[in-house]
């Protein structure tokens, strides 16, 4: 048990990299590239480029899930859930959902591998990965905190009667829906997202330690 314990952690910090390394790669670097390229070099992109970087991006983010899956059941087991992993919990799945269920379908009708609205099928792909941008500050803070802030986080049984849980969980599901039907605001540029993600990693923990 130990050893898939361990196995776990491993294999969730290595894929993890992978993932959260290939997205800030599309939203810090790819988008800019994009936006700049010579006809031929984008149409070069979009074909051998970027769908080879979203089949290791949507896989390393599956991954990243199932092993985190195994870790949550681990934690569960002990005793040592709190309000700190669930937070970062929830915002792993939604980035895990947001890649499989809207930035992966609607890229491939963006970069032309499937008919369909490319212009309106980008901009949905591109709110989503901006949100998982947004979301990746304040995840990786709680999921790393989690275990060591034990007057941010409680048990099972009174972390999910905090009222600092459930706001922090509010909010997460409104900027959640504003994913799938709403507008970037403040994310439109890669300044804005990071600046973004700093200040909702502050929100959150602030929610959770004084409310």
């Amino acid at each position: 048990m130990d050893l898939l314990a361990i196995l776990a952690r491993w294999g969730h910090l290595l894929f993890g990299i992978t993932w959260i390394g290939l997205l800030y790669y599309f939203n810090f670097i790819q988008g800019g590239y994009f936006k700049k390229a010579s006809p031929e070099g984008l149409a070069d992109a979009k074909k051998a480029l970027a769908p080879d970087a979203l089949w290791w991006f949507r896989w390393a983010a599956m991954f990243t899930f199932i092993t985190g899956v195994i870790l949550i059941v681990g934690v569960a087991q002990l005793g040592q859930m709190n309000a700190s992993i669930i937070i970062g919990a929830t915002m792993g799945t939604l980035m895990f959902l947001n890649v499989w269920l809207i930035i992966w379908p609607n890229q491939k009708i963006a970069l032309g591998m499937v008919e369909g609205d490319a212009p309106a099928a980008g901009g949905k792909a591109l709110l989503a990965s901006r949100t998982n941008t947004l979301f990746s500050g304040p995840m990786a803070f709680f999921m790393l905190a989690g275990p060591h802030f034990g007057s941010v986080g409680m048990g099972w049984g009174t972390g999910m009667d905090s009222l600092g849980l459930w706001i922090g969980l509010a909010i997460v599901a409104v900027l959640e829906i504003n994913a799938v039907v709403g507008k970037q605001g403040p994310m439109t540029t890669v300044k804005g997202v990071i600046h973004s993600s700093l200040a909702l990693t502050a929100v959150l923990v602030a929610v959770l330690k004084f409310v």
